[in-house]
């Protein structure tokens, strides 16, 4: 029966990462996979997680399941985290799921249940994941200009020029910072506009946001968002704490949803637990207990723990702007030109180097330099030590 089955695609980075642990070359570099890394090569557990986990291994009383919509605490808190006071706390629907893939999951089941006649557009281009998820739930979808090529940039008026094909009911979905794959990030203005744009179409926001901290910090990299959930009736948030909290491998996400009024907080709050319960059933609590206790939970360290965890965070987002600023100047000496500049413009951990597939298969096979096909590169998968050699070898084939 199982011969019927078929082979499908292997994960373009999954396959990257294979290819990267095949090769010994002492100076190969992996900027394929999207995990934060410090300038030692290693993803370290944050203090604060450490700290935290003490706590919740001596207080925590039971290993039962927690509810349909997970750990409230931890929901509570992050919703705090991502709108802060924004929006009236009974406008605010949410259910905890594995990681942010999760959320944009439990999301999505949630809009193709409002109706068939409904698309979701995505940015072109977009973390690859979307597509596939939207394709294996039979979601209609399109996409949207967004990145500019030539000057590895957001091409805003091609964008809103694209989104005007949009119909009432449609989805748009953004990414809330540090813009997957691209590094290309909106502008609070850009995102005021689509904030009107939306309101005029009836169109409904879905705001992955995977990075919060990362960009240029805690509050302005929400700030678009922000300005979003306090002028809109309706939007859909997908969080992941896995990089700011660290917690890749625990799963810790949440899907929020901002509604009109409390007949329809019910009908969402219900549909969500009703989409955990037939996906995975409980939720995983152990590092949503970890965050709420590092956000606000019940103890008497909390204020500690936020501000180590907050002064973590920006080490590490100001780490990778101070490699980005460092890359830049050293691809302007390698290259003789400003072709590169973009880099320190950028946020978060990506960037789309603006490079051919024949340029990155050379520097992998020349050089040892892993990134993915489009030219994407994991800046935090740099250290300083590997700059000037990652600039030479990017010299040598443009």
């Amino acid at each position: 029966m199982f011969e019927n089955l078929k082979l499908q695609p292997e994960d373009k980075i999954m396959a990257l990462m294979s290819l990267f642990r095949a090769d010994e070359r002492k100076e190969k570099i992996d900027l394929g996979v999207g995990v934060y890394k410090n300038n030692n090569g290693q993803t370290p557990i944050m203090s604060a997680v450490q700290k935290a986990a003490i706590i919740l291994n001596d207080t925590q009383k039971t290993k039962s399941y927690v509810g349909l919509s997970g750990n409230l605490g931890f929901i509570d808190n992050v919703s705090q985290l991502v709108l802060a006071d924004v929006v009236a706390k009974n406008q605010v629907v949410g259910a905890q799921a594995p990681g942010g893939t999760g959320a944009f999951h439990q999301l999505l089941l949630l809009i193709r249940s409002i109706g068939d006649d409904k698309q979701v557009w995505i940015s072109s281009p977009s973390w690859p994941n979307h597509a596939a998820i939207l394709k294996h739930l039979g979601i209609p979808f399109n996409t949207y200009s967004y990145f500019d090529y030539e000057t590895c940039e957001v091409n805003f008026s091609r964008m809103m020029s694209d989104l005007e094909k949009t119909n009432s009911g449609d989805v748009l979905l953004l990414h809330g910072c540090c813009h997957n794959p691209t590094g290309a990030n909106l502008s609070l203005e850009h995102w005021k506009e689509l904030t009107k744009f939306c309101e005029k179409k009836n169109i409904l926001p879905l705001v992955d946001l995977a990075y919060q901290g990362f960009g240029d910090g805690i509050n302005d990299d929400v700030k678009g968002l922000r300005y979003m959930a306090s002028n809109l009736q309706e939007l859909c948030i997908g969080i992941s704490c896995s990089k700011n909290f660290g917690l890749y491998r625990d799963r810790v996400g949440a899907a929020l949803m901002v509604v009109s009024d409390k007949k329809n907080q019910k009908l969402v709050e219900e549909n969500l637990k009703s989409f955990n319960r037939v996906t995975f059933s409980f939720p995983p609590d152990y590092g949503a207990s970890l965050v709420e206790i590092i956000l606000g939970g019940n103890n008497s360290k909390n204020n500690e723990l936020i501000h180590i965890w907050e002064n973590e965070l920006n080490s590490m987002r100001n780490g990778m702007l101070e490699l980005r600023k460092s890359l830049s100047a050293s691809l302007r000496l390698s290259t003789k030109s400003t072709r590169f500049d973009f880099i320190e413009r950028h946020r978060g951990m990506f960037s789309l180097m603006g490079l051919s597939s024949d340029q990155v298969t050379r520097l992998r096979e020349e050089f040892g330099i892993y990134m993915v096909g489009d030219s994407r590169i994991n800046i935090a998968g740099l250290n300083k030590d590997q700059i000037d050699y990652f600039s030479s070898s990017i010299a040598s084939i443009i």
